[in-house]
């Protein structure tokens, strides 16, 4: 066999994969194909169509890996770290906080198996979520699968909830430069919760009295917890985990965005049956604000 470049053009991919050319266009374009445009022309890296190819062999060879990036949440974090610790060194899974859109970002490009989302009001997942996966390459192969409802709202101590609650502070009355805020950071799903929340109020983020900026819902709770802000957006579980106060602004649907050519190897399917475990569930419902009514369901995908 002849040798072929680092990088090649679609004819030489075509030679290389033993396809039609139109076909190697089409693939690229689908986003089913690993590929950059370069001044308008597809350029294929051949280390990346090599992995391509043992990747759609039998359901692939990384069998034995499974990583996760996207929305933070509390109970998957429990999930995945309850399948590493039983699974010891005979795989890797692993499970990262970078934001919805980060997130799928980095699903697209290969570097994760699984992404989990969040984006708005749980009536409205329907919609906004197929919008915002087809915003990105490689979305054509996905599904999308409910992993559950949570409430998502303000995160704060326990004293100044029972005053907003007591109605001795308005709620409006956190917007104030007497309260410090902690964010989390741009792309993330909470992020887009209290933007459109703000918005209700007629305000925006840059009025706010920032005080930290936090990758994790976990981070955010802690520099509540600690002191360093007094208020700030995640789910209603996170704040249980801490011990906090919360105050609900809406229901959303946390969703999980898998490829379908790995969607029924065995570790991504042992972490959608643990979600729905009798154990798993309880501890969720202890931590607050979960609805587990449809977990596990296929709620789209692109064909």
């Amino acid at each position: 066999m002849a040798d072929f470049p680092e990088f090649m053009n679609a004819k030489l991919v075509a030679e290389y994969l033993d396809l039609n050319e139109k076909k190697v266009y089409a693939l690229a374009n689908d986003g089913l194909l690993p590929a950059t445009k370069v001044t308008g022309k597809w350029l294929f890296p051949k280390a990346m169509l090599d992995k391509w190819l043992l990747e759609s062999c039998h359901n692939g060879v990384l069998t034995d890996r499974l990583l996760i990036a996207g929305s933070d949440d509390p109970l998957l974090q429990m999930v995945v770290g309850k399948m590493a610790n039983q699974l010891g060194s005979t795989a890797l899974v692993g499970y990262t906080s970078t934001g919805t859109r980060q997130g799928l970002a980095m699903l697209s490009k290969g570097h994760v198996d699984m992404c989990a989302i969040h984006w708005g009001n749980a009536e409205e997942a329907s919609l906004r979520h197929p919008a915002l996966l087809q915003q990105y390459q490689g979305h054509k192969n996905w599904v999308l699968v409910h992993a559950f409802e949570r409430q998502q709202g303000l995160v704060v101590s326990k004293d100044l909830a029972e005053a907003v609650n007591s109605k001795s502070i308005q709620l409006p009355e956190l917007l104030s430069s007497r309260w410090r805020w902690a964010l989390r950071q741009e792309g993330a799903g909470s992020m887009r919760a209290l933007e459109e929340w703000l918005h209700g109020h007629a305000y925006n983020l840059s009025m706010l009295n920032q005080s930290d900026v936090c990758n994790s819902e976990r981070e955010l709770a802690s520099s509540v917890a600690r002191g360093k802000a007094d208020v700030g957006c995640a789910s209603e579980s996170t704040a249980g985990e801490f011990g906090l106060g919360f105050i609900p602004l809406c229901t959303e649907a946390f969703e999980l965005v898998i490829p379908k050519n790995i969607y029924f190897r065995t570790l991504q399917q042992q972490l959608l049956q643990a979600i729905s475990d009798e154990d798993i569930q309880a501890h969720g419902h202890d931590l607050g604000g979960y609805n587990f009514a449809r977990t596990g369901k296929q709620v789209w995908s692109a064909n």
